[in-house]
Parts: structure tokens; C-alpha cells; sequence
């Protein structure tokens, strides 16, 4: 017993220098994520529901997804909102032309994303003259075919 104590002693200055590097790197961390928090979410709401083509052209399948936009400035939140109905039209429309496949793999759902992403981004671009979406992000998404 007298052994481990000794060797809890000597590491004990150890385990005490370790925790306090621990949380100088978690306070420098949280200062430079506070730093940047200009940036702001907005939801396309409600959620978009649209059909999709099937692996036939009989047949159909229907996409239900959660869209959030993150929006590159605070300032820019009202512009984005005042073009809602454009930002939805667009996701609503590159959701229905994709086919099965597409929708429900992995990578399929993510080229969808991007695709949105770029859309969104150009036609902004147009409307506004500037950056105003820096991110697509599906927090929801179901699919049926």
C-alpha cells in the first residue's frame, strides 16, 4: 500500500499540470468561437414537401425535409426572409426534378445539398448583389417511395 501511495504522489503534480493545460486550451478556444458569431439561422418553413421521380415513371415518391439556412451576416437575416418565397420555390423545385436514387443515398441527399447551396447562393447573388447564405443544412429528412 505504502508503494501506491508514493506513486500517487508523484503523479498527482502531473495529473494537476494536464487538467490546468486542459482548460487554458478550452478558454482560449470559447474566446475565438465567441468571436465569430456574426451569422445567423433561418428555417425555410414549413417543412418542404415535394414528390420526387421514381424508378419508374408510374411511379412517384415523396421527400419531407427540415431546410435551415445560415446566413453569412445578422444584418442580411431581413433580406433573406424578404426573399423566402424564392429561396423556397428554388429548394422545392431541385428536390422534385432528382431522381430516386439520388434522394436516398447519402451521397446523392449531400449533391442535392450543394446543388441548393449553389442555387440559393446565385440567386441571392442576383437579387441582392451580395453574399447572403453561406450554408445549407437538412436537420430533417425523410423520404418514401
Amino acid at each position: 500500500m505504502d508503494k501506491q501511495v508514493l506513486e500517487l504522489t508523484k503523479i498527482r503534480p502531473f495529473l494537476s499540470l494536464l487538467f490546468a493545460a486542459f482548460l487554458s486550451l478550452g478558454a482560449s478556444y470559447n474566446v475565438s468561437a465567441q468571436s465569430n458569431t456574426d451569422f445567423a439561422y433561418l428555417a425555410l418553413e414549413p417543412d418542404i414537401v415535394t414528390n420526387y421521380i421514381g424508378d419508374s415513371s408510374r411511379k412517384l415518391g415523396y421527400v419531407r425535409v427540415t431546410v435551415e439556412l445560415m446566413i453569412n451576416s445578422v444584418d442580411n437575416l431581413e433580406v433573406a426572409e424578404h426573399h423566402m418565397p424564392l429561396l423556397r420555390s428554388t429548394a422545392i423545385e431541385i428536390f422534385g426534378s432528382q431522381p430516386e436514387e439520388k434522394v436516398k443515398s447519402l451521397t446523392g441527399r449531400e449533391d442535392i445539398r450543394r446543388a441548393i447551396l449553389k442555387a440559393l447562393q446565385l440567386h441571392m447573388k442576383q437579387e441582392t448583389g451580395g453574399e447572403v447564405i453561406r450554408e445549407v443544412i437538412f436537420t430533417k429528412y425523410l423520404y418514401q417511395s
